[in-house]
């Protein structure tokens, strides 16, 4: 793995979504110079992503009349589950038909910079720590509540990863022992098969098929719906409970008791001084989601509740850490490297 360069301006930062792809240009101070965006290429072609990574990097070095001789390297915020050995993305549930997407290879090759990938939530963890509210904190978790649940740690000032970089799937910690819902990885009870943007609506749908819940057809996602369970949507959830319609209230409210559960879990494992939260589901419903989570954590946690707040780096913070990671390749990392 090459060398990072202490006297190069700029930072190449990736954001490899299941939906979009994003590119950034920055600066050691965390400054986003530009950035671009397309939809991320799902064909079962196994280099169309690293591909369309060097496409974007040729055009924002173009747009900003920068040679990639300027830049300090190339940071990766990546859907996974990632390989860190063989250096990309193995078999990712969102993109069928494809083994293996290698994404360091390519673009060193490409580029002949020093490339880090990580989890799109590790990365984001290395934002709020190097741009957010983390930079005095040594014990530091970032948990994402959005299409899925992810979160990125630190330890003791320590970033960890994993055998193979995957040492923070806590969407899928078990909260339900019973495993009356089955996540999108196909295994039962998991945090992520409740309170996932995602997930969501199956859950609704669980609560009202099996009479646990009261006054759907009374409520207004009846009426958006016509009482069509299939067409209920998260989004639709929370607006409807912003309108205090009673029936998304308490779907709120129990989403918020297994949200507290999930936190506390993270509490009880990594005992973090502080608790980032960002995601489109947290980031746009935060009002009803925080509180719910700060009145019920206390019941399952026997650590000290740390401080928990929204992150100030918005939906662009996997991108801020992807810069930072440019500049700043975690030391794990480069040990998980030179042991390969």
């Amino acid at each position: 793995m090459a060398v990072v360069s202490s006297n190069k301006k700029y930072g190449l930062g990736v954001d490899i979504g299941a939906t979009n792809l994003r590119v950034a240009v920055g600066d050691r101070l965390g400054n986003i110079m530009a950035k671009l965006m397309e939809e991320t290429d799902r064909s079962i072609e196994s280099l169309a992503i690293s591909r369309q990574i060097i496409r974007l990097i040729r055009s924002l070095c173009k747009s900003l009349n920068l040679d990639i001789t300027e830049f300090a390297g190339i940071g990766i915020g990546s859907i996974g589950p990632l390989n860190l050995k063989r250096g990309g993305i193995e078999q990712p549930a969102n993109i069928p038909g494809v083994g293996f997407v290698p994404i360091i290879e390519p673009l060193e090759d490409e580029f002949k910079l020093p490339v880090v990938l990580l989890n799109d939530c590790v990365a984001a963890v290395v934002g709020e720590k190097f741009y957010g509210d983390g930079k005095a904190v040594e014990n530091l978790v970032y948990i994402t509540i959005s299409t899925g649940i992810g979160a990125g740690v630190y330890v003791n000032g320590n970033l960890l990863l994993g055998k193979d970089g995957n040492a923070h799937e806590v969407g899928h910690v078990v909260i339900d022992f019973d495993g009356r819902m089955v996540c999108g990885c196909g295994k039962r009870g998991h945090w992520e098969a409740y309170c996932s943007g995602r997930n969501i609506p199956n859950y609704v749908r669980y609560l009202v098929e099996n009479n646990l819940i009261a006054g759907f057809e009374k409520s207004l996602p009846y009426k958006l719906t016509r009482g069509d369970l299939s067409k209920i949507s998260a989004k639709m959830i929370y607006d409807s409970a912003k309108q205090a319609d009673r029936f998304s209230l308490e779907v709120v409210k129990r989403i918020g008791v297994l949200n507290a559960i999930g936190f506390a879990t993270v509490v009880n494992v990594y005992d973090p001084e502080l608790i980032t939260v960002g995601g489109s589901v947290a980031l746009y419903n935060s009002e009803l989601i925080l509180p719910f989570i700060m009145q019920h954590i206390a019941e399952y946690s026997i650590n000290r509740i740390p401080e928990i707040k929204l992150t100030k780096l918005g939906e662009d913070i996997v991108l801020y850490g992807a810069v930072a990671s440019a500049f700043n390749p975690p030391e794990t990392y480069q040990i998980s490297k030179k042991t390969l």
